[in-house]
């Protein structure tokens, strides 16, 4: 059973590193950073396509990650 949940938080932890990385940065370099990063954070621009699918897989995945982490500290000795 803990080989079983550790592998699984394993999936999780890969995947969630693969999608984080095939997202595209929010901001272009430190003067987007001073100057446009209020519209990323307020939302004027909303994700669409690809970017909607990778946001959305990487919220299911990041969630799937701490409950297994969680699971795998309470369950495994």
């Amino acid at each position: 059973m803990d080989i079983f949940l550790k592998v699984v938080l394993l999936i999780f932890s890969v995947g969630l590193i693969a999608v984080v990385l095939l997202q595209k940065g929010k901001s272009a370099g430190l003067s987007g950073a001073i100057s446009g990063g209020a519209e990323h954070l307020f939302g004027k621009t909303k994700a669409r396509g690809m970017e909607l699918v990778l946001q959305r897989v990487t919220v299911g995945l990041a969630a799937g990650f701490f409950i297994m982490s969680i699971l795998v500290a309470v369950l495994v000795d």
